[in-house]
C-alpha cells in the first residue's frame, strides 16, 4: 500500500520538481506543469463510478496519452480507473492504497516523463538509463 509520503518523495527525487498545494490538495509540477495530484472525488465521479463515498486515496497521473491510459486501466482495474471528468484527457486516477510501491515508482515516473520539457527529460535519462 502506497501513501503521500512515498508520492512525495518519488516526486521531489524527480529533476526540477516543486511540490504545490491548490485548494487544498498536493500537486507536484516540473516547470509549472502538473504531472501527480491529489484527486478527491467529486459527487459527479462518485455518482459515475456508482459509489456513494471515496474510499481511500486517489492519485491524478499524466500519461503520455489517452492509450496509455487505457492500457493501465485494462492491465488491472482494481489499481487504475478514471471519470468521465478526465475523457479525452491523457491522466488516469490510482486508488493509492491499493498500489505497489515499486509500481507506483513507475507510474511517477512515466508521468514526470510525459510533462517534463524533451531536453530536461533528455538529460535526465542520459543520467539515469534504467
Amino acid at each position: 500500500m502506497a501513501t503521500w509520503d512515498d508520492v512525495r518523495e518519488l516526486a521531489l527525487a524527480l529533476p526540477e520538481t516543486r511540490e504545490h498545494v491548490s485548494r487544498g490538495s498536493l500537486h507536484w509540477r516540473v516547470r509549472l506543469k502538473s504531472f501527480a495530484w491529489e484527486r478527491p472525488l467529486r459527487r459527479a465521479d462518485l455518482d459515475s463510478l456508482g459509489i456513494a463515498a471515496q474510499t481511500g486515496a486517489v492519485l491524478g497521473a499524466a500519461t503520455e496519452d489517452e492509450a496509455v491510459k487505457r492500457a493501465l486501466i485494462a492491465e488491472d482495474p482494481t489499481v487504475f480507473f478514471t471519470t468521465s471528468h478526465f475523457e479525452g484527457y491523457a491522466a488516469v486516477l490510482v486508488h493509492l492504497d491499493r498500489i505497489s510501491r515499486r509500481r507506483l515508482t513507475e507510474v511517477v515516473a512515466e508521468a514526470w516523463a510525459a510533462k517534463a520539457p524533451p531536453r530536461l527529460l533528455h538529460e535526465h535519462l542520459e543520467r539515469n538509463p534504467d
